[in-house]
This record gives structure tokens, sequence and C-alpha cells, in this order.
């Protein structure tokens, strides 16, 4: 796509954008509102849109997609802007980011302290209204989302969950009341605690989640939405038991072929300038949560020289491994040998009617159905289950590949021998990473697998120098603010 086809693109998102930045204005109008006029939300219509702004409006994808290995050295270009230049490269090249503007770890770890700010001050008024009863919808939600940002934070800015050292490994701070002191203390604790009382705010929250109170579900923490976060929950914690049962109440009755993104027939019918817009619709079944955060994502992915080299599109989007079929997914080429799926679509607001300056935003799917499965054929696979693991994947594939028919029917055999493998656990575990490292490029859930199997990143430049990041690597951790130290915050040691 050429720039001049950008820039018209970012014109038409501009119409469609109007109702975002009523939404935006009206929380950051609410937001800078005295504390003590807080104590008018006495109604639930009220608390409920307060909770519109308890989740994270900040995008987590670019640093850490940026970090994976889904990226390389295009060897020339930039994102329109030297900011975003800079995230970029610092992401790339495992440095403490210098940016704070949006799509960064600074950024994202505000965003997510003002969205449980939003839940804190949610359940205070909820304890202290007569009528409780009438507002469990709403305390479910807040206590699910969060659950969740603390979620997002402890795997971002600490060391990633392992059951041999969660106990010692520096957390970060779990808060649980409104903040009403000028600058409050806190403390990080442990990766352990933080665990524990996420698992304690998810479980307290997620029976009283009630569809029937929002009026668009798919932008709230709804009851397929909450049931994921659960089963990726203990996924992560590795307790594979409750992520079947978990798994099972997201996607009821394993349902999963009606509902996954229909890649190798109408996406394949679609241009690729429709595909994006729909991705991210909260009408398209797969999504189970979505969250509209400011971002310039899109214009990072498509200028940046740090993104999907040719070799990278070559090695994630040619063949699938093991069924020896071709992936149905799509790459749009755009300028400087940027290849990108198409996925991300931004809609521009503008600051004001008169204006021609305004702020990019996109719309990430925090929760799919395709995350479900992966999650739940993975916990068959060291569950003992090997053959409902397989049966998950072949109904993947199946909307996955082009012409698919027989031939690329997965089998216990092909696993095995495709790895060099007689364990078949080993085998379905490789299989369940490659297929969902394809599956959710741009848009991170790759860092989230390096962190949990403990993979090394590799990043050659052009001029051919290599940066590693190992297993054990401190910087793995992203950083924490400098800021936060005025709030007894300390940073990740490097």
């Amino acid at each position: 796509m050429k720039r001049e086809q950008m820039k018209k693109r970012f014109l038409r998102n501009t119409l469609l954008a109007v109702a975002g930045s009523v939404l935006f204005t009206s929380c950051d109008k609410y937001l800078s509102k005295d504390p003590d006029n807080r104590a008018t939300l006495e109604t639930p219509v009220k608390v409920s849109q307060l909770l519109g702004t308890a989740y994270p409006q900040a995008n987590y994808v670019p640093f850490i997609e940026t970090s994976s290995d889904n990226v390389g050295d295009i060897g020339f270009g930039d994102a329109g802007s030297a900011d975003l230049n800079t995230s970029n490269a610092d992401a790339f090249f495992f440095r403490d980011t210098r940016s704070i503007n949006e799509d960064t770890p600074e950024f994202y770890w505000f965003a997510c302290y003002k969205a449980i700010a939003a839940c804190n001050q949610a359940l205070e008024t909820i304890s202290k209204a007569t009528n409780q009863n009438d507002y469990l919808a709403q305390r479910g939600e807040a206590l699910v989302a969060r659950a969740y940002a603390h979620f997002m934070l402890v795997n971002i800015y600490s060391k990633f969950y392992d059951p041999a050292t969660a106990a010692s490994d520096i957390g970060i701070p779990y808060v649980t009341e409104p903040e009403k002191n000028f600058i409050k203390q806190y403390t990080r604790g442990t990766v352990a605690a933080v665990y524990d009382m996420i698992e304690k705010d998810l479980l307290d929250g997620i029976g009283y989640i009630d569809d029937k109170s929002y009026s668009v579900p798919k932008y709230h923490f709804n009851r397929a939405a909450a049931n994921a976060f659960a089963a990726r929950f203990y996924l992560y914690k590795r307790d594979y038991a409750k992520v079947i049962q978990y798994a099972a109440q997201a996607v009821p009755g394993n349902n999963f072929l009606p509902n996954l993104r229909p890649w190798n027939t109408e996406y394949a019918a679609m241009g690729l300038n429709d595909i994006a817009p729909r991705y991210a619709k909260a009408t398209e079944n797969a999504n189970l949560l979505l969250a509209e955060t400011r971002s310039y994502w899109f214009r990072t992915n498509i200028g940046a020289r740090y993104a999907m080299t040719p070799a990278k599109r070559d090695t994630l989007l040619r063949t699938a491994p093991v069924a020896n079929g071709q992936w149905a997914f799509p790459t749009g080429y755009y300028v400087d040998n940027h290849f990108v799926v198409p996925k991300i679509d931004e809609y521009f607001v503008l600051v004001s009617v008169n204006a021609e300056i305004g702020d990019g935003y996109v719309m990430v799917p925090l929760f799919t159905v395709e995350e479900v499965l992966f999650n739940l054929a993975e916990a068959y696979a060291y569950s003992g289950q090997p053959a409902n693991a397989i049966a998950l994947l072949n109904t993947y594939l199946s909307t996955r590949l082009q012409g698919y028919s027989a031939a690329n029917i997965l089998t216990e055999a092909k696993i095995n021998s495709y790895w060099g493998t007689s364990d078949i656990q080993t085998g379905l575990i490789n299989t369940i990473l490659a297929y969902k490292r394809t599956e959710f490029v741009h848009e991170g859930l790759r860092w989230f697998d390096i962190l949990r199997y403990k993979l090394t990143v590799t990043h050659t430049t052009q001029g051919g120098e290599t940066y590693v990041l190992g297993p054990d690597d401190p910087r793995r951790l992203f950083q924490i603010p400098a800021t936060a130290k005025q709030s007894g915050v300390e940073q990740n040691p490097r």
C-alpha cells in the first residue's frame, strides 16, 4: 500500500471513529474530576459507565511482538515519527524503551493501573451501597477486570510464573483500594502472591458476570471472555484440569468449528483492505473480548525498520508444519519490504472538530476462540489425552489451509515423525507452539510462549550483528517506569 493510500485510509477511518472519540472524552472527563465527586456513583448504571474504563486503553502488542522472534531487520524504513522509530528499535535490541508514549511499556503500565483504579472505585462504591444485590453484575466485572490488568502487569514486568521460584520472584503491586493519598507507597510482593490475588479476584467475580448487563458484551468481560481468561490463567499456572474446565465454559460443547475465523473460505474471498476492519469487530464470532487502545501499531507494522521481513513471512506463513499444506493467511505488501497479515485497522480520532491533528486507535482482540482452542489442546497434551488434542488441531487446520483435504489431517504418527520423537506429548507441544506462532502473528501471544518455555530469541541486523535474549536474561522483564519509584516501586535490575 502506497503512503498516499495510507493517508486516504486514515481519513476514511477518521469518520468511522467519531463514536470512539466521544467514549474517550467522557472517560477522561470523568477520571479528571475531584475524588470527592465520585460519591455521585449512586446507581448500577453509573457504576457500569465507570467500568467502561476498567480495561487498559493501551496496546501491549507493539513492544512484545517486536521483542519476539517474529520480526527481523528490514534494513531501512521508519514509522513516520522519530518517537515510534525509537520505541521500535529499543524493543528489537532488548533495550529499556526511551519513549513514554503510545505503544511503549511505560504507557501500558500506567494504563493498567488507571484501569485498576476504575475497578477499585467501582468496588468501593458497591461496598457502600445499601442495595448491593443490585450491583452483582458490576461487582463481577470489576473483580475480573482488576484480575486481568494485574495478570498482564505481572506477566510483562516480572519473571514469568514458575512454581519452583514464584514464591521468591518479585512481582508487581496488587492494588485493591482507591488511591486517596497524593503519593501512596506500594510494595511489589512476589509473583506467587500476585497470582494468588489474581485467582481470588477471578474466582470471586466470574460467577457474577451477566452478559445481559452489557449493551455490547464483547467490549466487557462477558461470560465467554471471563472463562477464556480463566483458561489462560490456569494454563500459565500449569493447572491443566482447570484449563479444560474453563475452556469448556468459554466454548460450550467444544463447538469451535463455526466460531473460528474463516481464513480459507470467507476471508479468502475478501480483499486485503476488507479483512482488517472485520478482524476486530464485535460481530466476528471468534472475538470474545475487544479493547479500544490508543495505538499506532498499524503504522509501526507497515513502516518501522524492525518488523516482519520477507524471510520471516516465508518461515511463518508458507507451509504448515506436520500438515504439509499451505497456510491461507494472506499478506499485504507495503513500503520497504514490509509484509503484514491484514489484522490491524487504525482509527484516527481528531482532537477537536476543527483540528487537523489527533490520535490513532487500534481495536485489540484480548481473548479469542482460537486461543481457547490452543490452550485446551495444550492442556489435553499434558493430561494424557493426545487424541483430543489432535482432534482440536485438525479442526483448526480445516479453517486455515488452502485446499484442505484428507492429506493434511494430523495423526500421532505424522506428528512424531515430523519432530523426530517417539513422545507424542513433545510432538504435540511443538506443533501447538508452531501453529500458535503463525496464528497470532502481530498479536503478541508469541512472547508469552517464549517466556513460558524459556525460548531463546536471536535478532540479527542487516549488518550481521546478533543480539541474543537467553532463557534467564533479565531483559525478558520489561522495565518498570522510573517515576514509579516515587511510590516505592523499584525498577527491574539489568
